[in-house]
């Protein structure tokens, strides 16, 4: 989860200051029929903005917290997304229309690529929630994920509130659905190659998988139903949502596990277990419910935290398994968990499954498997020399991890908010958002390079990084295939950064899961790579200026009605706080019960990032009173990333808000 700050503002609180929401701006209005909106057209109804931009996993997530409120409150509710783009990628036209589509958002879509109106609403992360009453005044802001039990809260109460006013239009909204592409695939993520020689490709937006003959041309059978959904069984009535990577296990561990293939289903948390013979779905691990970090129900049967969890795979809580790969060193499959930074590993003969390494922090840092941070893992590959590579998304990086000890090196990448598009030595070399990679025959690595729209080489030898393709749809996964199988289908030419196609080897050629062109493409592999140049670039956002010396940080957070801080096992509050630099903090850093803090910066460091992780428990029960044995309970979170500028009149406060209604 990445964040982007703006000036500090103190909680809404809707008893005692009523704020005129302001207006929405923003390029053009999406899912509205072509009509251009305004607060005034949405007067009666509550108002839902959800600030968000499509490549933040923690956004997505809050798409999927959003559907049952869109379908209890429909006549109520308008719901609209503001679109506030961290990449330079999502700011095009092209890449809002496909993510809205791609992610199949039934609501209100406001593009602001200047965030203008993330700005007017003092929106500091991704993703950050605001409530409008039917008056037009804004009445509460939350950030982070997990908020679907308060929002439907506050929502009822904005209906009993209006209606009673005679303030409430209850009848349809303005949300125009837009019409449903058709397409054999819409948007495929991953692909692999099966034993008989087919290919299995991880159709996400039709919610299923797509066997097609070695060629890629015919499709052989569909698994699954095409529909969203969760259901175990043969290949005509399961369902998945959203599934992603996929792996192959050993005859021998099929033989004995009873299936032949793992898949990341992403959207439902869990991965499942495909048996070719019998045709059949099984959930293998994962509850179904999405981990929340530092929740206190993660763990089915008890009330500890996560912490390093090594057990059954069925009894924990996963978080988007974005991809999967089988190491035959370990004879585990590995788990790129997307949705909270880390990397798992699943035992199939034991049925276990274990936290590898991450910390569940976001960011770029390599270290040991307890002290690595990663950011949306999405693709895996093993490298020539049996390690694990792995696409890591956000901080648009190539990492490397031993699977046998979790220890975590970076290839190329910077971090959080470094992209662009460059080749040359990996150490000044850009990627924009990865999303695969691919170990070719010699030994280099090809890199989805999803967001630039090319695929990339890696060389381990020269530790360059070059050009093989541009001009792709959101290339997302690779695979290398005999250019023999090609049987006549369709090939992408090669083109350099001036537009020239480079010569083939005739030797192999790559298949691409083009996800944003919902097909397969071929590319040849050109004899000489190009070199590209299109400059480093940096996501801007604004700085907040801050005194060097003492610092105080609060994060502020209403408990909402009918909830209680669960404080049975002591603080149910925590924060934590780094930095980038490390020596931009002297003291204060860490991880604490509480949700404030003394720091002491560096007078000596001009400038940095904080990055501040807070969270509270709360559980449903009034105030003062016990909690009820069997009382829903839900984590509240979000992650900062602050850059500051150290200026010695500045305030030696930060503000920051969890959650104000």
């Amino acid at each position: 989860m990445t964040s982007s700050p703006q000036t500090s503002t103190a909680p809404t609180d809707s008893k005692h200051v009523k704020v005129r929401a302001p207006e929405l701006i923003g390029r053009r209005w999406m899912n509205s029929g072509g009509k251009d909106l305004s607060l005034a057209d949405l007067r009666g109804k509550v108002v839902l903005l959800d600030f968000w931009t499509f490549c933040c996993i923690n956004c997505l997530h809050v798409l999927d917290e959003l559907r049952p409120l869109e379908e209890k409150y429909r006549q109520e509710l308008v719901i609209i997304g503001v679109h506030s783009p961290k990449f330079e990628f999502e700011r095009t036209v092209e890449a809002v229309d496909q993510a809205v589509e791609r992610y199949q958002v039934e609501h209100l879509v406001l593009d602001d690529p200047d965030l203008v109106t993330w700005q007017a609403y003092t929106a500091r992360a991704w993703p950050t929630l605001a409530v409008i009453d039917p008056e037009g005044y804004l009445v509460a802001t939350l950030s982070g994920e997990g908020h679907g039990a308060g929002l439907g809260e506050i929502i009822e109460r904005l209906i009993d509130e209006h209606s009673a006013k005679g303030t409430l239009h209850s009848g349809d909204g303005p949300y125009v659905p837009p019409p449903a592409p058709e397409t054999d695939l819409f948007y495929p993520g991953k692909a692999t190659r099966l034993p008989s020689g087919n290919l299995l490709v991880a159709d996400s937006g039709h919610h299923s998988l797509v066997e097609y003959d070695p060629s890629g041309l015919t499709i052989i059978r569909r698994i699954g139903t095409g529909e969203r959904g969760a259901a175990d069984g043969d290949f005509t009535s399961a369902s998945f949502s959203e599934p992603g990577g996929i792996t192959v296990l050993p005859e021998d561990i099929a033989a004995q596990v009873g299936y032949h293939l793992v898949v990341a289903d992403t959207v439902n948390h869990v991965l499942r277990g495909i048996d070719l013979d019998s045709e059949t779905v099984t959930t293998i691990a994962g509850t179904g419910e999405q981990h929340m970090v530092g929740a206190i129900d993660n763990v089915r049967g008890t009330h500890g935290s996560l912490g390093r969890y090594h057990g059954p795979a069925l009894d924990v809580k996963l978080s988007s398994p974005w991809d999967v790969l089988f190491v035959p060193s370990t004879s585990e499959v590995v788990v790129a968990m997307a949705g909270n930074h880390t990397i798992w590993s699943f035992d199939p003969t034991a049925g276990a499954i274990r936290l590898l390494a991450g910390t569940m922090n976001e960011g770029l840092l390599d270290g040991d498997a307890e002290t690595a941070w990663f950011a949306q893992s999405s693709g895996l590959d093993l490298g020539p020399d049996g390690d694990v590579l792995i696409a890591d998304s956000e901080t648009s990086a190539v990492r490397r991890l031993d699977p046998g000890t979790g220890a975590v090196s970076t290839l190329v990448g910077e971090g959080l908010f470094d992209f662009g598009f460059r080749d040359g030595p990996a150490d000044e070399a850009r990627l924009q958002h990865p999303l695969g990679v691919r170990t070719l025959p010699d030994g280099s690595i090809a890199i989805a390079d999803t967001y630039n729209g090319a695929i990339r080489r890696y060389d381990p030898t020269t530790n360059e990084v070059s050009t093989l393709a541009r001009g792709l749809r959101e290339p997302s996964d690779i695979l290398v295939v005999d250019s023999a199988e090609a049987n006549g289908s369709a090939h992408r030419s090669t083109a350099g950064a001036d537009g020239s196609v480079g010569e083939s080897t005739g030797e192999a050629e790559l298949l691409v899961v083009e996800s944003a062109a919902h097909a397969l493409t071929r590319v040849k592999l050109p004899k000489d790579a190009q070199r590209v140049d299109e400059g480093a670039l940096t996501t801007k956002r604004p700085t907040t200026e801050v005194a060097p010396g003492p610092v105080s940080i609060s994060v502020g957070f209403t408990v909402p009605a009918g909830q209680k801080l669960d404080d049975r096992w002591g603080d149910p509050t925590f924060l934590q706080v780094s930095s980038t630099p490390p020596e931009l903090i002297v003291s204060g850093n860490g991880g604490a019960e509480g949700l404030e803090r003394d720091l002491v910066l560096n007078p000596d460091c001009p400038s940095g990032v904080l990055h501040v992780t807070a969270r509270a428990a709360a559980c449903d029960g009034e105030p003062g009173g016990e909690i009820p044995l069997h009382a829903a309970c839900h984590l509240y979170q979000q992650d900062w990333g602050i850059p500051v500028d150290l200026v010695e009149s500045a305030p030696n406060e930060l503000s920051l808000d969890l959650r104000g209604a």
